[in-house]
Formats: structure tokens, sequence, C-alpha cells
């Protein structure tokens, strides 16, 4: 658990965590809170039980010819920890994880090492920063990543805010409607909605996606009240792209949690801040 003045910010789920049995998965975030203490994400929603909190995965997980189970839907594949440490700053965590799946050497030789940083800023101004840096490097020779194997594509960094009726998605150009295949919104896209208590008053989370990641820019996926879902910057899409060895794929991304909707903090100003950032 990630603290700030004894308050929680966010919980890291670093053991296999399951359903009566079905849907075990780790390697995520859940919960993650509000400036108020309210909870922004789902884990096992009813509508998708393999949807957890903010995670990053996919569906093909691939090694020459071999497929590795299914990681999206937490299907016949596990993330094991090799490190997990508070960063030197002590504003977050460092973990390192390796991907194994019984469909690969029967689950006895690692596919893929995993680093991810996840720094947390103090909240100022009604606003909290939170910044992903994940490092995907191969260990195998012929390991690809791909996203779902249709036209939407889903797959990568995904956020499961609690998919409210008065749910509001906004981009740096304006209001954004949720479609069914990805979509251009720019560099980030901010969800606004009562997530507190009654009386409900308005808080959000916006997802920002920095220009070294994979694959910039990405397009994305959203989904509102009438087809709830998993809100995701898409990396790489349906088709499957390498991963080599000894060569990271960096994927960079900034959470800002704030109080009240989308006019009470300047996401474009933090984009470009965040930008900025090696």
């Amino acid at each position: 658990m990630v603290r700030e003045a004894g308050r929680p910010v966010l919980f890291y789920q670093l053991a296999p965590k399951s359903l009566d049995g079905k849907y075990e998965r780790s390697n995520y975030i859940h919960p993650l809170y509000g400036l108020d203490g309210e909870i922004l994400t789902e884990d096992f929603p009813e509508d998708h039980y393999h949807h957890r909190g903010v995670y990053w995965t996919w569906h093909q997980v691939l090694i020459g010819d071999v497929r590795a189970g299914d990681p999206w839907l937490a299907r016949r594949f596990s993330w094991q920890v090799q490190d997990a440490a508070v960063l030197p700053s002590g504003n977050g965590v460092r973990a390192v994880h390796r991907w194994f799946s019984p469909d690969f050497a029967l689950g006895a030789e690692p596919i893929l090492e995993e680093t991810a940083e996840v720094s947390v800023a103090p909240a100022e101004s009604d606003a909290r920063l939170i910044d992903f840096d994940i490092r995907l490097e191969a260990l195998q020779d012929g390991v690809r990543l791909g996203g779902s194997e249709d036209d939407k594509g889903y797959g990568g960094f995904s956020l499961r805010v609690k998919v409210l009726p008065d749910l509001r998605f906004t981009a740096a150009a304006g209001a954004v409607e949720p479609a069914r295949l990805a979509l251009d919104a720019g560099d980030w896209v901010d969800f606004s909605g009562g997530f507190g208590p009654e009386p409900r008053p308005r808080s959000g989370v916006a997802i920002i996606v920095h220009p070294a990641s994979a694959g910039y820019p990405q397009k994305w996926v959203l989904r509102g009240a009438a087809t709830p879902s998993m809100q995701n910057p898409v990396w790489p899409g349906p088709a499957a792209v390498a991963v080599p060895p000894g060569k990271a794929v960096r994927l960079r991304y900034r959470l800002v949690i704030h109080r009240g909707d989308v006019s009470h903090v300047d996401l474009s100003a933090l984009a470009a801040a965040y930008a900025a950032t090696p």
C-alpha cells in the first residue's frame, strides 16, 4: 500500500488473487484512490471478471509458433515476482516480474522480464500525479505481443474505473464520445464523474501518454456506461509486434487524480510538462 499522510493512495497487487479459483491475476493496481478517499477503480467487475484496476497486459503472447495462454483474460498465465522494493526516493514502488505459462516449456522457462516503476507525487492543488514506467524485455527468441485479434485491437495499459452513468470523457480537443473502435483522442483523456459516496461530488482521473512510449501516438479504446469496460491507450493493436531480447520496449503513462471535473486541472500543461521529462 502506498500512503500519503496516512491516507491510502494505491495498492500494488503483487501476490496472485482469484475469484473462487478463477481469473487468477497479479501485477496490477487496485484500489486506486481519489484525493478524498473515494475508490476510483474496480476489480472483478461483473461485466468483465478479468478486468482489474490499473493493469497492462495483452491477449497475444507469442513465442515463435507457441501461444502462451491469454494474460488479458487471466487464463493459463502467471506473473512471478523477482524483486519488489520501495523506490530510492521513497515515493513509489519498483517491481520486477517474469512471465510464465504452462503452454510454453511446460511453465518451466520465463518468457519475458517486466520492470515497472510506479512513482507517486505528493498531492498539490487538488491533483496528484502517478507515473508508470514499464519496460518489457524478452527472455526467449521470437517473442511477440499483440492486442485483441479483431478490429478493436485493445490491449496494453488499461484503466478499469467505475463506469458511472455520469462518467464524462474529455480530451485536449474537448468532449469525446466512446466508440466501438479505437479512435484518435490525442495525448490525454480524462474520466470524471461522481465516484464518491452521496452526495457524490465530482472527481476524476486522466491518462497521459508520454511521447517516448512504444507506438506513440496511440489510439484510444473508450467505453461508457452503455457498454461498460476498461479505458485503454492502445499498444500495439491487433497485429502482434516483436519484443527482442536485449532491448527493452518502454511504455510510459501518467495518471492525474483530481477533485472536481476536468475544468479543475490544466491537463494540457501537465501533458506538456510530462512530455519534457526524460
